[in-house]
């Protein structure tokens, strides 16, 4: 991606370091991380882990070869030569701005730098800096690697094409940059999370609800509206047809009844602290944090997917992502052969989560695998989803002929067998890479429908021309043997 550079800089290594270190790895950016904890570059290579078991799940856009990440022994050490600095310290102010300051005069004097900060103005952060004007808050959402917003910030010494070259770093990550028109403590999400969590506090303290049953409400309610709109086009609908201003006149005058505490905050005594661990730790049900966060992203992934189907909210977000890696594949992508050969679109690793109990890949990964070739094909012929229109499989034959291991290269190969107006044949076949063994094929029959109108239609013809094309060129290559055949018992 042109926006990102060869090298960051992060400040910091917790939970929101170690997702910038992941995302930026993921992204193929090399990382230099500073942090003083003795383990710090054991735990994010821990997240990085489950970063790369999330994107696995998450895409198959062709990601670029993975930046490396190595820890530094001093501040001044990782900034040297980077482009980008992300500071990721706890969040106290001093600290904050020691360890921006001392930084800032080691860095190359045109590096952005960016701060994860949860609340604190960038104003304040950039006090002692050099060159202040470089400082802007970049605050994401955990878990970083997967969550696209970040809120861009800037403050009082901030120059605009600071947060204009952040922002532009954060769209090549995937990501989507709030810029707050406004400094303003707490930004704007966490303003909103804020006093959702004072709420959630006060009916726990008040023994009015369990963490448990607080955080049902959220999950099953509005937390599944929340994920594809926002509070405003959720009670814009809620007001029927006549819109917000019926919303806002049956609802609004609600604002006035003592139904929140508002900015009042429950102290936190020992006793409400060991309520909330106690019920904390009968939700966790004994899973440890790698666990949860695992579990997190597998929801998240699936999440995202099924946004992406309609192209809103972080689905929006993750397509945009895919066509830009689509655009510029890296080196290593799987290649596409001449069209006078079977086509090779697709590759893949078998992932650890498709063995079953025999110990090798279940069949069901090996269809999964034949999809997501079909899919790389039509790619390949220049389908173009927003026109309405795509092809979608009405039969497949699928043969099992050898067995795909854990971390087993794979690729596939594609003989466009015929077609018509509607209709498209062809025939995949998978190999292990390492020695060329046929495992699997599949013969497909794929319908071209008009997805707006839900029915079978006739290709357009320009894609029509392409897959002409590549008919007539595989015409002259053997028919694969296994193509027609049936299923039956020979009897004597």
């Amino acid at each position: 991606m042109a926006d990102l550079p060869p090298t960051v800089a992060l400040l910091g290594g917790g939970v929101i370091g170690g997702g910038w270190a992941a995302r930026f790895a993921i992204c193929g950016v090399d990382v230099r991380l500073y942090d003083p904890a003795p383990d710090a570059g054991e735990a994010v290579h821990a997240m990085l882990e489950n970063a790369r078991r999330a994107w696995r799940r998450l895409t198959l856009a062709p990601l670029p070869a993975e930046g490396t990440i190595s820890v530094a022994s001093s501040p001044e050490e990782a900034v040297r030569d980077a482009a980008f600095v992300q500071e990721s310290a706890p969040e106290r102010e001093g600290l904050k701005r020691e360890l921006l300051a001392a930084a800032s005069r080691a860095a190359p004097p045109d590096a952005i730098f960016a701060s994860s900060t949860s609340g604190l103005r960038p104003s304040v952060l950039q006090a002692d800096m050099t060159g202040p004007e470089r400082l802007t808050v970049g605050h994401p959402f955990n878990p970083v690697y997967l969550l696209p917003l970040v809120e861009v910030c800037g403050g009082e010494r901030t120059a605009p094409e600071t947060v204009e070259r952040a922002a532009a770093v954060y769209r090549a990550l995937g990501m989507r940059p709030l810029l707050v028109r406004r400094e303003i403590d707490g930004f704007v999400a966490d303003r909103l999370l804020e006093a959702l969590w004072r709420e959630a506090l006060w009916l726990v303290a008040d023994d009015v609800a369990t963490a448990d049953e607080v955080d049902d409400a959220i999950r099953l309610g509005a937390g599944l509206r929340w994920a594809c709109m926002g509070p405003f086009l959720t009670y814009r609908i809620a007001g029927g047809t006549a819109g917000m201003r019926h919303f806002m006149a049956q609802f609004g005058p609600a604002l006035q009844l003592p139904w929140t505490k508002l900015t009042d905050v429950p102290e936190l005594t020992d006793e409400l602290l060991d309520k909330v661990v106690a019920q904390s730790d009968a939700q966790a049900d004994g899973l440890d944090v790698r666990a949860l966060e695992r579990l997190r992203d597998d929801c998240l992934v699936a999440i995202v997917q099924a946004l992406r189907m309609h192209d809103v909210g972080a689905g929006a977000a993750l397509a945009a992502h895919e066509r830009a890696l689509f655009a510029t594949a890296p080196d290593g992508a799987p290649a596409v052969a001449a069209d006078e050969a079977p086509l090779r679109l697709h590759a893949a690793v078998v992932a650890p989560e498709w063995i079953d109990y025999n110990g090798h890949a279940h069949e069901s990964r090996y269809l999964q695998v034949f999809g997501d070739t079909t899919d790389a094909l039509l790619r390949h012929i220049g389908l173009d989803l927003a026109a309405g229109g795509s092809y979608f499989t009405v039969e497949t034959h699928l043969s099992h002929l050898g067995q795909a291991r854990a971390g087993e290269r794979l690729h596939t190969t594609t003989h466009v067998l015929g077609h018509d107006a509607k209709r498209l044949h062809v025939f995949h076949a998978l190999y292990r890479t390492g020695d060329g063994a046929l495992l699997a094929t599949a013969e497909m029959m794929l319908l071209h429908v008009d997805t707006r109108a839900e029915r079978a239609s006739a290709a357009p013809p320009e894609l029509l021309g392409r897959i002409e094309r590549i008919e007539r060129a595989h015409a002259a290559l053997p028919r694969p043997e296994r193509a027609g055949r049936a299923i039956a018992i020979a009897r004597a």
